[in-house]
């Protein structure tokens, strides 16, 4: 088994999530997760025989970003500013891969899931609206879905 270093998605891309005020952070991780279903999509395509469940892995990272967009609002100006940010975070995400095989990549990515449940969890620890607060657990639940698909993925490939 390869010896991977699992990076800390959150410190990684601090820089970028940094540039953005507190209660707009949770619509750019919107923006991040759309990228995220770009890269599974990607997958798809190079691992063919695996491509319905990482397209539904594709398709949880849009509901994701579905959820936030619907109850944390942004205007015109704060969208913009984080559109330009995105390149940047979204090369330094894809960057992480680089290199590296499509199993790899998929075991870096079961933990970029687990990661992300626990980034929404934490974003829900400072919500008091209710239904806000259903969508942040939902998000966090299908963060988990993804991550446990690509641990059994891998595992089911001997990686």
């Amino acid at each position: 088994m390869t010896e991977l270093e699992y990076p800390n998605f959150g410190a990684l891309l601090a820089p970028f999530i940094g540039q953005v005020p507190e209660e707009r952070r949770p619509r750019f991780l919107a923006l991040l997760e759309r990228g995220a279903a770009e890269r599974y999509r990607r997958w798809a395509e190079d691992l063919p025989d695996h491509a319905e469940g990482l397209l539904a892995c594709a398709a949880r990272e849009d509901e994701i970003a579905d959820r936030v967009e619907r109850v944390f609002a942004a205007d015109d100006p704060a969208l913009e500013h984080m559109r330009a940010l995105l390149p940047g975070a979204r090369d330094t995400y894809y960057g992480v891969f680089h290199g590296l095989s499509p199993w790899d990549q998929l075991r870096i990515q079961a933990d970029a899931e687990r990661q992300g449940a626990n980034a929404w969890r934490s974003i829900a620890a400072g919500v008091t609206d209710g239904a806000v607060l259903a969508e942040l657990r939902a998000c966090s639940a299908l963060e988990e879905e993804s991550a446990a698909y690509l641990e059994r993925l891998v595992a089911a490939a001997g990686g």
